[in-house]
Formats: structure tokens, C-alpha cells, sequence
């Protein structure tokens, strides 16, 4: 014989109780975290929801079933798909229609690839613009003070006592952080906290310095640090917002392309936050 369940009785409306509490709880997180999103993250966050309604109203279709998997009784599951075939990413209606707009193999300036990312962004705010190349080494390629900036306001951290006191604690709310040489021996504590953020200071980068408060001012105003991923030659740069127009991120992209050098680029592609990729000839 198998179990039997014994159901107490009034537990059918705990149950349901207990259920509502979930779900008012589940809601007043998803609130708190939409208050603490970007405007790109929340982009990001409408796209898959538009993907979802289009594949609810059958908009977006599943694959057809062959005959073999359906038999006496009902259907068979559909079977797993191995490799990346089975992970095939599903892209919005207006990304599709962007990427029409885009030949492929063709390669544009960087003028006319800026004309193009005008034509295909597609969020309501101002997209940041990004540059993503293919080197032939992987490290780093020194340092560029862009000339009108990224856009984005760079939070830069000086460390000392104290601030080491709030990193034990897990809190870290800045993208550069700087330290004077007698400072490191200290900064040990915490690098199991800062290195895997990319945050330890290192003078190959400039944020080990003696005059860590005139470094700031370099960095607060659009210094870059250009380094691949750590084992993928691969730069991730921001170059700017959408909103700079066209000279302004010409300038930068020239200026972020004259430090990485040509001879060290194996390809390179340029795209805003929501935009397809656009590949760029690199000279």
C-alpha cells in the first residue's frame, strides 16, 4: 500500500493563508528591487517581458514536434536538445526589426557606424555607447583620459581605516578605489572582498599612487583603465552616451583606438545599451 496523507482539518485555509503571505511578500520585493533599477535595467527587464507576452499569445512559436513523439495515450515530452542549438536566445520583435537596418559581414567608419546606432536605439532614455573588441593578447593597455568623458558619474574611493572597517562589512560603493603604498599591507585583509570585483588597487592601473586626491580628480573625469577580461582577450569599453552626438564620440572612440593601437586589434564592433552590434574598420 502506499502513504496515506492525513489532511488536519482548517489546514486547506492556513495553506491558503500562508500562500497570500507569499505572494504579498514576492510583490513587495519585486517593488523595492524595480526603485533600485537603472533605466538600462529596467529596459532590459521590459525586453524579456515583451518576450514573454509574444510566446504566451503564440506570437512566438515552438518548434513543431516530429511524429515520433506523440503516441497511444498522449505525447511524449519534447526531448532535450544538446550543445548550444538547445539554448537558442529569442530576440524581440523591435531588435529584429534594428537588426535589419544592419548588414552583417559589412564592415563601416566609425562615422558611419555612429549614423547607423542613431537609426536602430531603441530605449526611451539615453543609451550609453560601447565599444567591444578583439585583441591579440590579453593584459592591460595603459591608461586614457577620454575627451568629453563617459557619461557616467565614477564614484572613487581613498582608502583608509575606516573604509577598510566598511568593506569587512561587505559594503562597497565605489567603481575606482585608490591607495597610497602603505596603505596595501592593509588593503590585504579585504582582497578576497575587493579582487574579484577588479577593485584592488595596482600600479600598473595608477591606483597606487603617492597623491591619491589629484588621481581622483583624473579618474572622476573620464580616466580609463583599458584591460581585457582576465582570460579572454576581450575590452568591454564605454566610450559615451548616445546624447554626446556624433563628434564628441569620435573623439573618444579615437582616443580609446590610439591607446589599444591598431596592430593589437584583431576586430572590433560598436553598439549603444539596446542596439545590435556594428562592425567597425579598424585602420
Amino acid at each position: 500500500m502506499g502513504k496515506i496523507r492525513v489532511k488536519t482539518f482548517g489546514s486547506e485555509e492556513q495553506e491558503q493563508e500562508e500562500q497570500k503571505k507569499l505572494k504579498e511578500k514576492r510583490e513587495q520585493k519585486k517593488l523595492a528591487r524595480a526603485a533600485q533599477q537603472t533605466p538600462e535595467e529596467k529596459a532590459r527587464e521590459e525586453e524579456a517581458s515583451k518576450i514573454t507576452e509574444e510566446v504566451g499569445k503564440g506570437e512566438i512559436k515552438e518548434p513543431a514536434r516530429n511524429a515520433s513523439q506523440s503516441e497511444a495515450g498522449g505525447e511524449k515530452k519534447p526531448q532535450k536538445i544538446k550543445g548550444k542549438e538547445g539554448k537558442k536566445r529569442v530576440r524581440s520583435k523591435s531588435y529584429q526589426t534594428s537588426s535589419k537596418l544592419i548588414e552583417k559581414d559589412k564592415k563601416h567608419t566609425v562615422l558611419e557606424a555612429l549614423a547607423l546606432i542613431e537609426k536602430v536605439k531603441r530605449a526611451k532614455f539615453d543609451e550609453t555607447v560601447e565599444l567591444h573588441i578583439n585583441t591579440t593578447r590579453t593584459g592591460n593597455f595603459g591608461t586614457t583620459s577620454l575627451p568629453h568623458g563617459t557619461g557616467k558619474q565614477v564614484k572613487v574611493a581613498i582608502a583608509d581605516d575606516e573604509l577598510i572597517v566598511q568593506i569587512e562589512k561587505g559594503k562597497v560603493d565605489f567603481d575606482i578605489l585608490l591607495a597610497t603604498p602603505d596603505m596595501m599591507p592593509k588593503l590585504a585583509r579585504v582582497a578576497k572582498v575587493l579582487g574579484p570585483r577588479g577593485l584592488m588597487p595596482n600600479p600598473k592601473n595608477g591606483t597606487i599612487t603617492q597623491t591619491p586626491k589629484e588621481a581622483a580628480k583624473k579618474f572622476e573625469t573620464g580616466q580609463l583603465t583599458i584591460k581585457t577580461e582576465a582570460k579572454f582577450p576581450i575590452l568591454h569599453i564605454t566610450v559615451g552616451k548616445v546624447s554626446f552626438g556624433d563628434k564628441k564620440l569620435q573623439e573618444n572612440i579615437k582616443e580609446v583606438l590610439s591607446t589599444i593601437k591598431p596592430q593589437n586589434i584583431q576586430s572590433a564592433t560598436i553598439k549603444s545599451t539596446m542596439s545590435p552590434g556594428i562592425n567597425l574598420i579598424i585602420s
